[in-house]
C-alpha cells in the first residue's frame, strides 16, 4: 500500500469515526483458521473498524528525564520500508509537573507538534499515548495518588488530555490518534469505565471527531466490552506468552530462572503454540465482532531470548493478526526489543544509516 491509498483507507475510517459496524460478520467464527478444500481461497479476514496499521513505538518522551527530539530520519526510513503508524508513550512530566498536575509548559509540547506533523509528512499515523499520566503509570515510581479513586487524579488525567486535545483539534483523525492509559492494572471494571468516560468526554468537548482508543485491562490482555457504547477502539498486547517475550528482563522477577525458551514453548503443563495463542486472542475477536476496531499497541521480544525462537513466535503472531485483520507497533523501534541497535549477541547484523540492522526481523515485518 502506498502513501495516498493509506491516507485514503484511513479517512475512510475517519468518516465514521464513531467506529462504524457497516461490514457484515464474517460466516466462520472470528479470527479462526478454516479447514477448506486444496485450492480453495481462505475466508475474508473478520472486520475491523480501525486500519491495518503496522510500525513501531518511539520513545523519545517516554523518560521525562532523557527527553530527545523526534528526528525526520526515523519517520522517512519508516515510510520507505512501508509503514504506516507510529505510537508515542508519553511521560506528562515531560511537560508537566507532580507538585502541579494541571501544569501545561508549552515549550516541551513543541516536540510533540514536530513528531505530528512529521507523520503527516511522510503518510504515518501518529498515536499518542499517556504511558504516565497523574494517578497512574504501570512502571513506578507510584504516583502521589490513585487515578482510579481520587478526584484531583482524575480531574488533573481529564485536564491533560482536554490540553492535548485542544492543542491538536485541527489535526485529521486521519493523521492523529489518542490512547488513553497504558496498560490499566487488574481492577473492578466499573472504576475503569468511570476513569475512561471521563477522559473520553473531556477530549471530545474540544475534539468532537477524535480517534480514540483505550488499552485492555490487565495490563492490556483483557478487552472490555463495557467501552463498546462510547465508540471507541481498544488497544490489545502482544507479549504472550511471557516466558519468550521477557526472557531475562531485568524488571521482570524471576525471569532470569526461566529455562531458555523455545517456540513451541512448554511451560508449567501448557503448551503455548499458534493454536494457543489463536485461542487467546478469542476474547478479543468476541470485541471485533461488536464493531469495535482492535490494535496490538505493543509487542516483541527482549534481546535475551534466541534470535530463531523470537522470529519463528513472531511469524505465528503476525501470521494470527494478519487473520484478525489487525494492526501492530514493535516495542520498539531503537532498542532491545527493536530492529535498530537490539545488541542481540545472536544476529549478524547489517549497517544501515548509522545503526546496527536486524534485517531478518525488518523483512519479516514488512512481509507480514
Amino acid at each position: 500500500m502506498n502513501r495516498r491509498q493509506f491516507l485514503q483507507a484511513t479517512a475512510a475510517a475517519a468518516t465514521s469515526i464513531t467506529l462504524a459496524k457497516s461490514r457484515a460478520a464474517p460466516t466462520t467464527a472470528p479470527g479462526t483458521i478454516a479447514d477448506t478444500a486444496p485450492g480453495t481461497p481462505p475466508p475474508d479476514p473478520p472486520a475491523n473498524a480501525l486500519p491495518r496499521w503496522r510500525g513501531f513505538n518511539l520513545l523519545e518522551m517516554f523518560d521525562s528525564n532523557h527527553v530527545r527530539e523526534f528526528k525526520e530520519s526515523d519517520f522517512a526510513m519508516l515510510a520507505d520500508w512501508g509503514f504506516n503508524f507510529v505510537r508515542i508513550p508519553c511521560n506528562y512530566l515531560c511537560w508537566s509537573s507532580q507538585t502541579d498536575w494541571m501544569e501545561t509548559r508549552d515549550e516541551p509540547l513543541k516536540n510533540l507538534d514536530k513528531a505530528v506533523a512529521l507523520g503527516q509528512a511522510h503518510g504515518i499515523h501518529v498515536n499518542l499515548n499517556l504511558h504516565r499520566l497523574p494517578g497512574y503509570c504501570v512502571n513506578p515510581p507510584k504516583e502521589r495518588a490513585e487515578l482510579w479513586t481520587d478526584a484531583g487524579a482524575l480531574d488533573a488525567a481529564a485536564h491533560q488530555w482536554g490540553e492535548l486535545a485542544k492543542r491538536f483539534k485541527d489535526i485529521p483523525a486521519t493523521a492523529l490518534s489518542f490512547d488513553l492509559i497504558n496498560e490499566p492494572a487488574d481492577m473492578h471494571t466499573d472504576l475503569y469505565v468511570k476513569v475512561i468516560t471521563r477522559l473520553v468526554h473531556s477530549i471530545r468537548a474540544q475534539s468532537p471527531d477524535r480517534l480514540i482508543i483505550a488499552d485492555g485491562l490487565k495490563w492490556g490482555r483483557a478487552p472490555v466490552p463495557e467501552l463498546a457504547s462510547l465508540n471507541i477502539a481498544q488497544s490489545t498486547r502482544g507479549y504472550t506468552p511471557f516466558q519468550v517475550s521477557h526472557y531475562k528482563a531485568g524488571w521482570m522477577k524471576g525471569s532470569d530462572t526461566w529455562a531458555v525458551p523455545t517456540w513451541p514453548l512448554t511451560f508449567e503443563k501448557t503448551v503455548w503454540d499458534k493454536a494457543k495463542l489463536q485461542q487467546d486472542q478469542q476474547p478479543w475477536l468476541n470485541l471485533q465482532k461488536q464493531g469495535v476496531g482492535i490494535h496490538v499497541g505493543e509487542w516483541g521480544a527482549f534481546n535475551h531470548t534466541p534470535h530463531d525462537v523470537v522470529l519463528a513466535w513472531m511469524k505465528d503472531c503476525l501470521d494470527l493478526w494478519k487473520a484478525n485483520n489487525w494492526g501492530w507497533s514493535l516495542w520498539n523501534l531503537h532498542g532491545s526489543f527493536g530492529v535498530l541497535d537490539s545488541n542481540r549477541t545472536d544476529v549478524e547484523y547489517e549497517a544501515y544509516k548509522g545503526h546496527k540492522l536486524d534485517r531478518k526481523m525488518l523483512e519479516l515485518l514488512r512481509a507480514t
